[in-house]
């Protein structure tokens, strides 16, 4: 059952407990491992994809289906960051935007 969100160590909760007078977020029950912590912020439309896929579900037990899809989300964004990562290195090994994309003189 999808409860309060969080994260905390690595670990995506589905009951997170409510953090008390400034406390550090304490861990749930059920939830998720091995989430990277880039890999929950990560951000498309100004949401948090993987918060906001779960808030969305608040309420509801989730399904193997489920499961299976939240798992292919984190896998995707992952592979999203691991990309963006490349990319970067590519512009900077080419001096920066918009350099690295700039045209080659024709021969």
């Amino acid at each position: 059952m999808v409860g309060r969100v969080g994260w905390v160590d690595g670990s995506v909760w589905l009951d997170a407990p409510v953090p008390r007078n400034g406390q550090i977020a304490a861990v749930g029950t059920v939830g998720f491992r091995d989430v990277p912590e880039a890999g929950w912020a990560f951000q498309v439309g100004g949401y948090q994809v993987c918060e906001k896929w779960l808030k969305d579900r608040r309420g509801r037990r989730l399904s193997a289906e489920d499961i299976a899809h939240y798992q292919r989300v984190l896998v995707a964004i992952s592979e999203t960051l691991r990309l963006m990562r490349d990319i970067d290195i590519v512009i900077e090994a080419h001096v920066g935007w918009p350099e690295a994309f700039a045209a080659f003189p024709a021969s």
